[in-house]
């Protein structure tokens, strides 16, 4: 059984100085891009926790209706259920989303298959996951997916694939897995080691400047090759 309550993102408000900046930095941008190029009308949002993209979405679409597994930290979640049979008619909504969740998802298939059956047709599916990140929520982790892993799933539900980003590149991915293998280690000084490991992470200038300086070189050597997350555009298109 799930926990009720769960702690969720509430807000796209970021800085530098975030352990999680990197990753965060690319999905803001990849998503915000695609909520205003293809959100519209009534939404539902598929793991919505607490509606974090309420605020982004509220001049593009008319209602915005969250379902997930549990109730979130703020009490916003509209339906409980399970990602892949949702209560509600068929082609309810023109735009659907669900963001960081599909790994989560015992029957990812079916998230998928549920996304195209509540969407109307000519309708779009804004779906988001993770290629590379550490095991969390466990042990509710249960998924990575490639960018054809996503064409694969989405294409088979009946999908047609508009867009399919890389959420940063492979120095973005250095930068953020050097921060999430040395942050947890400065907290505690008492051994050798963690002294060592806190004198290390000092050295390359902190979370700030690490952060910095991994973005500059994935904005100026850009390679997709390995990133840490993608943000993918389907259409559900008329029959």
């Amino acid at each position: 059984m799930r926990d009720e309550s769960l702690g969720r993102l509430s807000g796209m408000e970021l800085k530098i100085n975030n352990p999680n900046y990197l990753i965060y930095y690319f999905l803001y941008r990849d998503l915000k891009e695609s909520f205003i190029k293809y959100a519209s009308g009534d939404l539902l949002d598929i793991g919505c926790g607490n509606k974090p993209y309420k605020d982004e979405l509220k001049d593009k679409i008319e209602t915005y209706t969250g379902c997930d597994i549990a109730q979130s930290s703020e009490q916003i979640v509209d339906i409980i259920c399970n990602a892949w049979e949702i209560p509600l008619p068929d082609s309810s909504y023109t735009t659907v989303i669900s963001t960081q969740t599909i790994e989560h998802v015992e029957d990812h298939q079916g998230l998928v298959n549920e996304a195209f059956r509540l969407l109307q047709p000519g309708g779009y599916f804004i779906v988001s996951g993770p290629m590379y990140w550490p095991l969390h929520e466990e042990p509710y982790d249960f998924f990575r997916f490639t960018k054809h892993g996503f064409r694969y799933i989405l294409e088979k539900a009946g999908f047609e694939i508009i867009e399919i980003r890389s959420n940063g590149g492979k120095w973005a991915l250095c930068g953020q897995s050097i921060i999430q293998a040395l942050f947890p280690q400065i907290k505690n000084r008492k051994s050798l080691k963690q002294k060592t490991v806190r004198t290390l992470f000092n050295l390359m200038g902190g979370v700030k400047s690490i952060n910095k300086f991994f973005l500059k070189m994935d904005q100026k050597y850009l390679s997709e090759v390995n990133t840490m997350n993608y943000v993918v555009v389907a259409k559900k298109n008329n029959p």
